[in-house]
């Protein structure tokens, strides 16, 4: 087990039972949805549902902003919020603000998740930005490039469903509470087996991986939360409850929020004393 793991999964392991922490259930955390909104994505239209079950059934209250790749970008465009959800939509209508926004939660400590073309863009940002290979690509958005970082799969995950086996005493399997899951996919590109040596030392750690290991989940250890996907949790089989990778995400994002109105209260109460 990491020693990240731990302390990660005591704020994550309240996503099972919010209740125990009255201050968790008392905050509204802001978290941006940064992406290009779209009726012809499946994932946009889940998540208003994610949001009212997150709250209705986990007392988990998300007010979620759409902040637009475009918009991203912008300095200051992600100030304030308590969280960062970089979701699927790809191509983005800016590559550069959807690695911003990636930056942005990696040298901010800001609680993060990508999904799918967001998880395609986290490792974009991280070459780039940590490992100095400034020059890499994604093939959907510059086929052409010298150098690919983000390649088309050998076949396409659009639709499918497959197996992800988790690394054990990873901050996924706190996530996830399994070993093993099955999940959807909608999605044609990953990463490129030629950069996966240098990504790792870096520091990123591939913590979920296919049936014949290719890499479906990234986190950071010394993050207070880093989570990517592959797959679309949006869309899990089961509608009629959230998604364990996102209730978590909310989970530490509530804690947020609760713990920066803990501070401001009790400056109030020093000011006023």
């Amino acid at each position: 087990m990491t020693s990240a793991a731990p302390a990660v999964a005591q704020t994550v392991m309240s996503a099972v039972d919010p209740t125990a922490n009255p201050a968790v259930v008392a905050a509204s955390a802001r978290v941006a949805l940064v992406g290009d909104r779209s009726a012809d994505v499946a994932a946009h239209g889940r998540l208003p549902t994610i949001i009212r079950q997150l709250r209705a059934r986990d007392g988990l209250a998300l007010d979620a902003y759409w902040v637009p790749t475009t918009d991203a970008e912008r300095p200051g465009a992600l100030d304030g919020f308590d969280a960062i959800w970089l979701v699927p939509g790809s191509p983005y209508a800016s590559e550069a603000g959807a690695v911003e926004a990636v930056r942005f939660a990696r040298e901010g400590r800001v609680p993060f998740l990508a999904t799918c073309g967001g998880f395609q863009h986290a490792v974009l940002e991280f070459a780039r930005n940590v490992c100095g290979l400034s020059h890499v690509a994604h093939a959907e958005v510059t086929p052409d490039a010298a150098d690919l970082v983000i390649v088309p799969l050998a076949c396409s995950l659009r639709g499918h469903e497959r197996g992800v086996r988790i690394e054990r005493g990873s901050l996924a399997e706190w996530v996830l509470g399994v070993e093993r899951s099955t999940e959807r996919y909608y999605c044609s590109y990953g990463v490129s087996d030629d950069h996966l040596d240098r990504l790792r030392a870096g520091g990123l750690r591939f913590t979920g991986v296919d049936d014949d290991g290719a890499v479906r989940v990234l986190e950071l250890g010394d993050h207070p939360f880093f989570l990517a996907t592959l797959f679309q949790p949006e869309l899990a089989a089961d509608a009629t409850r959230v998604h364990p990778v996102i209730r978590a995400f909310a989970t530490v994002a509530v804690s947020r929020a609760a713990a920066r109105l803990a501070s401001r209260r009790a400056e109030v109460s020093t000011i006023g004393g």
